[in-house]
C-alpha cells in the first residue's frame, strides 16, 4: 500500500513538472518565427544579362525570373528556368544551355543547372541531363549525373562527364552507347 502511494506521489509530482514546464509564450513563438523568415532577397522578371571580357560579349543569360537571396552566403536561384548562351570571340553563338532550375552561389562561382538539363553546341551534338554544374573559375561543366549525347545518328550514355564552355571538347565517363561509323572515320 505504501509503494502504490510513492508511486502515485511521484507520478502526480512529475505530471505537475511536466505540465508547467511545457508552457510557451504564443508571442514570443511567433516572434522568433517571424525574424527566421525575413530573408533580404530581390527579384526580377524578364531578365537578360550580358557578360563580358575587354568589352567583348562571352554570354548571355535569359530567365523569366531572378531572385538574389542576401545572406552570409549569397546565392541568385532561378526557378523558372534559364538559358545561357556562350560566344566566340567572333560573337557567334558556340553553345547553348537551358534548365528548369539554377542556382547560382556566388561566393563559390559555381551555378547548378537541375531538371531538364539540355546543352547544345556548334557541332549539332545535344546533352541532356538532370543536372549540371558550371564551375565558373574553371571555365567548364561537369556533372556526376547520367547523361546522353547526341550527334548525327550516334547516341552515347555515360555515368558522368566533363566538357568545357563551349563543348567543344568534352569527356564521358562509363560510356556505352550505339555507333554508327562511316568509311571515313572507320577502323
Amino acid at each position: 500500500m505504501k509503494i502504490r502511494r510513492c508511486i502515485y506521489g511521484a507520478v502526480l509530482y512529475v505530471g505537475i513538472l511536466l505540465l508547467f514546464a511545457c508552457e510557451n509564450d504564443l508571442r514570443k513563438v511567433e516572434q522568433i518565427s517571424a525574424k527566421k523568415m525575413l530573408v533580404p532577397v530581390d527579384k526580377s522578371t524578364g531578365v537578360e544579362i550580358i557578360y563580358s571580357d575587354s568589352s567583348i560579349v562571352k554570354a548571355k543569360l535569359i530567365t523569366p525570373e531572378l531572385l538574389n537571396f542576401k545572406t552570409e552566403k549569397p546565392y541568385i536561384e532561378m526557378n523558372k528556368g534559364v538559358t545561357v548562351i556562350f560566344y566566340d570571340p567572333y560573337q557567334q553563338e558556340s553553345s547553348r544551355v537551358k534548365a528548369d532550375y539554377a542556382i547560382r552561389r556566388e561566393r563559390e562561382n559555381i551555378v547548378e543547372l537541375k531538371r531538364n538539363v539540355v546543352v547544345t553546341n556548334i557541332k549539332g551534338e545535344t546533352f541532356k541531363s538532370e543536372e549540371l554544374i558550371w564551375d565558373e573559375t574553371k571555365k567548364r561543366f561537369y556533372s556526376n549525373r547520367l547523361v546522353s549525347i547526341t550527334s548525327n545518328q550516334n547516341i552515347l550514355y555515360g555515368t558522368s562527364f566533363w566538357a568545357n564552355e563551349d563543348f567543344s571538347y568534352y569527356e564521358i565517363v562509363q560510356s556505352t552507347g550505339d555507333l554508327r561509323l562511316t568509311g571515313e572515320q572507320g577502323f
